[in-house]
């Protein structure tokens, strides 16, 4: 029997998917199954003729051509000249604010995963600072102060940046109502601040702990990953950086604040790719974290902000903790160790992975009732059940890109949003059952324990939850 999945609207228009990698290739079956449109509007722009297979196969229209600076305007003016339709960005090396800009001016609904910047930015010359997550928001955030309202963009829509927003707000409520607190919902941005500033919250790690495994060894030369390889290099290679909180009383050493813009955050003078944090997930409990950079470290932390700039009355730290597979977490010591990256490039496939989840939440701490991990324990078993192409990690990251389509239909004229300022519940409605369990645990682990102590650390013990003690000496 046919399960009956619900279509959520009907897009007029062209449909084009720019870049078809491994969440290019699990959001197109989403769209197909939940959306009406006409089937010989999509087109799917990617460059590597790897997917060309693929794309005749599944009778998909495919422009192999790579977008770039001089290109793009030409590319979809000629693709979108109907003046309607959506962009679905997933792609590496194209100017996300440039592309948006235009879908605006055009008409044109957008969506994307990260705000990119083009292609050399990540590995050029330009100084630490510019090449930080903050740098490339606060463009789109001016973007978006200079051309207020218009034409629906959502700008990081994905699993991380993206449902990790949706899911703050959902831990937030089921916090306060643990704490026999007021559950009344927040209507706007200030109350929801000022909730999570009652219920006491220092801070939030973006937890996830990756255990997909195929039984064949990594090789040696080769970058391993369970979503974008490129992507993952790229936002590895970018300073590490994170939301700073108003409790946060120490200040690291390579340390940067920003002086312009909203100030909610910092950098390290160090690749977030191996700079260690400590962290917590249900599955393994405590574990070393990333410290990767991502744009929903800085927009939490701004989007929770009470007051303004360097010094506001309350703000939370915020930053990513990521411990991605095995095989990446090899790939990544290969790669930094050998000073190149690896020539070879493989994406663990559904089909070739025998084991493990992908468990990411959002883990708010500091609170009365110490820490609070809320998020998806989805299994690649599940995923393969679910949709077709896609592993654990990419359903989580493509099904978000579904619910902020469907919400960006039904909010045509948002102007530029970031998720933390969309409808949660109707995103999660939306995207829940694509996401296999969603759970909350509470756990009394904090970054003072399990520690070696026989290796002595500058710490700070009257307060477990500052920076100074989860970050990896």
């Amino acid at each position: 029997m046919t399960q009956a999945h619900p279509v959520y609207g009907r897009i007029d228009g062209p449909i084009v998917i720019i870049g078809f990698g491994s969440i290019g290739k699990g959001t197109w079956p989403l769209i197909e199954r939940h959306f009406d449109f006409d089937a010989d509007k999509l087109t799917v722009i990617e460059p590597n003729p790897a997917a060309a297979t693929f794309l005749r196969q599944h009778k998909l229209k495919h422009l192999q051509v790579a977008l770039t600076q001089e290109n793009y305007r030409e590319v979809l003016g000629e693709l979108f000249a109907e003046g309607r339709g959506f962009c679905v960005n997933l792609s590496v090396d194209t100017s996300s604010l440039d592309i948006m800009t235009y879908c605006r001016e055009l008409g044109v609904l957008y969506i994307d995963t990260v705000v990119e910047p083009w292609a050399g930015y990540y590995f050029g010359e330009t100084d630490n600072a510019a090449r930080t997550n903050y740098a490339l928001r606060q463009a789109v955030q001016d973007e978006k102060a200079r051309n207020p309202g218009g034409t629906t963009a959502i700008s990081c829509c994905g699993a991380n940046p993206g449902m990790v927003s949706w899911f703050v707000k959902e831990a937030l409520m089921r916090l306060a109502t643990d704490m026999g607190r007021d559950a009344a919902m927040p209507a706007d941005r200030g109350g929801w601040a000022r909730l999570m500033q009652s219920l006491g919250v220092k801070g939030i790690h973006i937890a996830e702990r990756d255990t997909q495994a195929r039984r064949v060894p990594k090789p040696r030369g080769t970058f391993v990953n369970t979503w974008s390889v490129e992507g993952f290099i790229s936002e590895g290679f970018q300073p590490a950086e994170l939301g700073w909180g108003t409790h946060e009383t120490w200040f690291p050493e390579n340390g940067h604040r920003h002086e312009t813009g909203c100030q909610a955050g910092i950098w390290l003078e160090r690749p977030g790719a191996i700079t260690r944090v400590h962290t917590w997930c249900p599955t393994p409990g405590p574990q070393f974290g990333f410290l990767v950079t991502h744009n929903e470290a800085i927009s939490i932390s701004d989007y929770y902000t009470v007051g303004q700039g360097a010094q506001p009355e309350f703000r939370p730290t915020c930053h990513y903790a990521y411990h991605p597979s095995d095989d990446a977490v090899l790939s990544l010591h290969e790669m930094f160790g050998s000073g190149r990256q690896q020539t070879k490039h493989h994406i663990l496939t559904e089909d070739e992975i025998v084991e493990g989840i992908d468990e990411l939440g959002v883990l708010l701490y500091g609170h009365a009732m110490n820490a609070l991990w809320y998020g998806s324990r989805l299994s690649n078993e599940e995923a393969r059940d679910l949709v077709p192409y896609q592993n654990a990690t990419g359903l989580q990251v493509s099904s978000a890109v579904l619910a902020g389509m469907v919400w960006a239909l039904e909010n045509p004229q948002a102007g530029i949003v970031e998720t933390d300022e969309m409808d949660h519940l109707r995103c999660l409605e939306v995207q829940r059952p694509y996401l296999g369990p969603v759970e909350a645990h509470y756990t009394d682990w904090t970054p003072l324990q399990d520690r070696w102590t026989q290796f002595p650390e500058d710490i700070d013990e009257s307060d477990p939850w500052q920076f100074r003690n989860v970050l990896a000496s």
